[in-house]
């Protein structure tokens, strides 16, 4: 990946790869799951840690091959006597149906089962060497003749093993080859020489892709944002142009939502039926409740919570905030760490000063307030029910219910003096 990032914590819709092969493993019902982790393991696991996840790990401090890596769970003594598959943790479109179609092979009567996929170009590929429901083995390319080259069946990696299967295989694995590397795949040989079942199960290439690099990354990303894209259109959400519409892995939007071009969302974004997100919005860690109107240009942050048919217009920021129903806040303007009452309206060039240098506070707008235009609400401070601040105010006190506030210097028109003042 050329970074200093674990290629493990790198993204696809903002969740890192090892992250979205854990969720599938989940959602197949896959229960207590080993992480062998390698370079920059104490990164991978604080931040999936932080994210809620629960596992074990093992280390690879040596990289001697995927059998080798299985070895670390072994040898720290978290290898479990019940069905085990053996998963790739930069592989972020593997489906659950795939686990479930490994395991269902199990339930069958199968020892082994190993997932392969029918490449659309099988350069680098083992390929599957298969007799009906049977695998017979996998042959590296460089070690294949010409008619095992032109097989399009290819191994991905992912391999489905019996209860009590796999530990009697590993003591028999073997580093005797060109790299010195012990090859999870050479359990195949192994199992079939003792007369065991190795079956196979067949998944789409797509849903396999590896990341080795950048490219490979964004090209995954583009399949992710594709699949999401098209499930949310399908759903009932209007995208006017889907290409240019980003989305996060956890992003939930109701039916009747239209989305105009080039919206982009941030994790932890929830969006009820009847929105309109008009174009160029930026969104993240907000919730907008039903009928609201979002945009152009604008952008919520983290803790925006936008209520029914509120509007939150041109160039505005929203962040950390409730914008009750009906209220609007519609040009130019910054509402963080606020609360905005029903139906108030909020001046352009509004700006809630929440920050001291020191701390953040908070300001609260009453319903049906009027907030004047070019106004500087300064933290803490309150707009009661119905005040009203005239525009080009900055207000350091509370305004009580059904005043009119005005924090501005007196205006002086100084007659005749405009010439002067341009020849100068």
């Amino acid at each position: 990946m050329r970074s200093s990032l674990p290629k493990a914590l790198h993204k696809v819709g903002h969740l890192p790869l090892l992250a979205h092969v854990m969720n599938a493993a989940a959602d197949a019902g896959l229960t207590h799951p080993r992480l062998v982790l390698g370079h920059g393991r104490h990164d991978v696991e604080a931040d999936l840690r932080h994210r809620g996840y629960a596992f074990e790990v093992a280390e690879q401090t040596e990289r001697l091959g995927t059998g080798h890596a299985v070895m670390m769970v072994r040898d720290v003594g978290h290898l479990p006597g019940g069905p085990i598959m053996v998963l790739l943790g930069d592989a972020p479109l593997i489906g659950p149906d795939i686990v479930t179609d490994a395991l269902a092979k199990l339930e069958e009567g199968a020892d082994i089962v190993v997932v392969g996929f029918e490449a659309a170009d099988p350069t680098g590929y083992g390929r599957m060497l298969v007799s009906g429901d049977a695998l017979d083995a996998i042959v590296e390319e460089k070690e294949a003749n010409d008619a095992q080259r032109a097989i399009t069946l290819c191994n991905s990696g992912l391999m489905a093993f019996g209860a009590g299967q796999l530990e009697p295989l590993l003591a028999e694995l073997r580093n005797d080859n060109a790299k010195g590397e012990y090859y999870l795949t050479d359990t195949i040989a192994i199992a079939r020489q003792a007369g065991r079942t190795v079956a196979y199960t067949v998944a789409d290439e797509a849903d396999l892709a590896g990341i080795n690099d950048r490219a490979d990354l964004a090209a995954v990303e583009a399949e992710f944002q594709r699949r999401r894209r098209l499930d949310l259109m399908r759903s009932g959400v209007t995208m006017q142009s889907p290409e240019t519409v980003m989305l996060a892995h956890d992003t939930q939007i109701a039916p009747d939502v239209t989305l105009e071009p080039n919206v982009v969302f941030g994790p932890g974004v929830t969006i009820e039926s009847g929105v309109t997100v008009h174009a160029f919005c930026h969104l993240e860690g907000a919730h907008i409740a039903s009928g609201a109107r979002i945009g152009p240009f604008a952008r919520l942050r983290p803790g925006a919570d936008v209520g029914e048919t509120a509007k939150v217009g041109n160039f505005c920021e929203v962040k950390n905030a409730d914008i009750a129903a009906g209220a609007k806040v519609n040009h130019l303007s910054y509402i963080g760490d606020a609360s905005v009452g029903e139906n108030a309206n909020i001046g352009a060039g509004t700006i809630t000063c929440n920050y001291d240098g020191v701390n953040k506070h908070r300001t609260t707008i009453g319903k049906d307030a009027f907030i004047g235009s070019n106004s500087s609400l300064v933290a803490p401070v309150t707009v009661k029910e119905g005040g009203y601040v005239g525009s080009g105010s900055t207000i350091t006190k509370d305004v009580p219910s059904g005043d009119l506030a005005v924090g501005r210097g007196r205006q002086v028109n100084l007659a005749g003096r405009a010439p002067n003042k341009r020849k100068t």
